[in-house]
């Protein structure tokens, strides 16, 4: 065997009996990495390698928008601005079945539209109309399964931290290309849970009995609108050139934190552990991208990307099966893996396959960022179903059977992104990004 094939065996074979022996993934891959790479060049240079590697992984400008789009969520939920947000989303939706229901998915999307977190948007959003849908009626198992569906959608609209983790590893897209691809498709997602919550709510008998005034609306409006700018101004300055996205996250900070104390929900005595939590939350993706570049180094040393593109070549070469197929790998990947790692290990390897047919990079980071959050409502690792599930005081086998419809729906919207480009490209090429 050679050195090259005995490096891969070693990192894949300890990364497989690491994660089934209960191993954070971050821990695994750093471990099987370390490992391999100690095969292929003595100790001592290993350890330099593996330093440079890491320190090459993380040293991206891109990166530095990530910890400041987190805490803008933080200081978002914690400093009333999410209860606000919930008040536009409920002028769009108070009339329709299940209106609290369908409240919270507008919410999780422009909660997501502004911190970029799905898991941020499904806690903030169950943990305040949870109990109000109590109070209306609601099922916990129907509240808690509406949350969690529409919770991705705030990786997708953007600002999304995995679009700028994509970013760092498929040359020549920019942060602004990815931001803008992911409106329609974060849009169809979040309009299929309503579809589908709609549906239930009316089988249920989940009439809505809201109706707000003009005066409630504009009052709401006016409370809430603040709030929307931070939409407009970030992405806004991003696309007309004024700042970088790693800016516009810093202006986001400010301008929550400004916010905060202005609607005087936030003390400034809570903001050590705001910053606290942000930065664990940041600790955990900035391990990840270091340990995932060496496990890139190791990849490329034993040609395994040359090896897995062969073997799909080898199988068809039609570009419709080939994307059939990656599908399925990522949907079955983002079972066991959060999104993060799973981006950093398979654009490397998937990416040059699908641009020998001429598949926009944009395009394809688009499908796979959106393969990766439907792994995020699935055990074993699924983030926002076990958020989801906590927040709403449910159990996953209490809420996995009202979920299976909002599946479908989701898969039937990924199949479309997948074999009808313009929904990915159409607002960026629009814009000239890309």
């Amino acid at each position: 065997m050679s050195q090259a094939a005995l490096a891969g065996l070693v990192m894949v074979v300890v990364i497989v009996i690491t994660l089934a022996l209960g191993f954070p993934i971050g821990l695994s891959i750093g471990t099987g990495s370390a490992l391999a790479i100690m095969v292929i060049l003595p100790f001592d240079r290993a350890m330099i390698t593996a330093g440079m590697k890491m320190f090459t992984g993380a040293n991206s400008f891109s990166l530095l928008a990530i910890p400041f789009f987190v805490l803008a969520g933080n200081l978002m939920n914690s400093g009333g601005i999410a209860k606000r947000l919930i008040g536009c989303a409920q002028i769009l939706a108070h009339r329709l079945p299940g209106s609290l229901a369908q409240t919270n998915i507008v919410a999780n999307m422009l909660f997501g539209a502004i911190s970029g977190s799905g898991v941020a948007a499904a806690s903030a959003m169950g943990s305040i109309l949870g109990p109000m849908e109590k109070e209306d009626g609601y099922s916990n198992e129907y509240s808690a399964a509406v949350n969690i569906a529409s919770g991705p959608t705030g990786m997708m609209i953007p600002p999304s931290n995995i679009d700028i983790v994509y970013t760092t590893v498929a040359s020549g897209v920019s942060v602004a290309a990815m931001f803008m691809a992911g409106y329609i498709p974060g849009i169809m997602w979040g309009i299929g849970c309503m579809i589908v919550a709609g549906y239930q709510a009316k089988k249920r008998g989940y009439v809505s009995t809201q109706h707000m005034t003009g005066k409630e609306v504009v009052k709401t409006l006016w409370e809430g609108i603040p709030s929307l700018l931070m939409i407009v101004i970030v992405i806004g300055g991003i696309l007309k050139g004024v700042f970088t996205a790693t800016e516009g996250s810093a202006i986001a900070v400010v301008y929550a934190l400004v916010l905060s104390l202005i609607y005087k929900n936030l003390k400034i005595s809570m903001l050590p552990k705001l910053l606290l939590d942000s930065v664990k939350t940041t600790a955990v993706i900035e391990f990840l991208v270091c340990v995932s570049s060496i496990m890139s180094f190791v990849m490329s040393y034993a040609k395994i990307p040359q090896m897995i593109s062969s073997g799909i070549l080898g199988i068809s070469k039609s570009p419709i099966v080939i994307l059939l197929i990656m599908n399925v790998i990522l949907l079955l990947v983002g079972t066991f893996m959060d999104p993060t790692p799973a981006v950093l290990i398979f654009t490397p390897i998937f990416l040059p396959i699908v641009q020998t047919f001429g598949m926009n990079a944009v395009h394809f980071g688009m499908m796979m960022v959106m393969n990766l959050c439907v792994g995020t409502l699935t055990p074993p690792v699924g983030a926002i179903l076990f958020a989801g599930c906590r927040v709403g005081n449910v159990s996953i086998e209490q809420v996995i059977k009202t979920l299976l419809p909002y599946f479908l729906v989701v898969i039937i919207c990924l199949m479309l992104v997948t074999f009808v480009p313009a929904l990915s490209l159409a607002i960026p090429q629009a814009l000239g990004l890309c």
